[in-house]
């Protein structure tokens, strides 16, 4: 799992987005074991502590579940990988339309800009 963390949003939540895009993507699948927290925490470059409040949230969501001596583990619930695969794609094509909103674009020329982009247009 590689850690990529932006100054606009607290850790704790992108550490979240980013465990729910590796089970939205099967990178993590159902009944795996996570690392310890210590040790997620020093390959994500991150307080034990911050690790433990995103580890924590995500089990109060359901995608995780603990075993008290053996550690954590992806909920089956989890594995719902399409759903949370289409919440994934809402929550980032909402942010994408109101940035391209906050720029003064209409929707029509949002369409334009990435029909160009995929076809690779400039």
């Amino acid at each position: 799992m590689e850690w990529n963390f932006d100054e606009n949003t607290p850790i704790y939540l992108q550490i979240i987005e980013q465990i729910k895009k590796c089970i939205a993507t099967g990178e993590l699948q159902a009944d795996e074991k996570l690392p310890a927290v210590r040790e997620l925490a020093v390959t994500a470059g991150v307080n034990p502590n911050t690790m433990q409040k995103a580890l924590s949230q995500l089990e109060n969501e359901g995608y995780l579940y603990s075993i008290r001596t053996s550690g954590r583990y992806v909920s089956k619930q989890a594995d719902k990988s399409q759903q949370l695969q289409k919440e994934l794609t809402k929550q980032y094509a909402d942010a994408f339309i109101e940035n391209m909103k906050s720029l003064g674009y209409e929707k029509d020329e949002v369409v334009k800009i990435l029909a160009d982009y995929i076809s690779g247009s400039k």
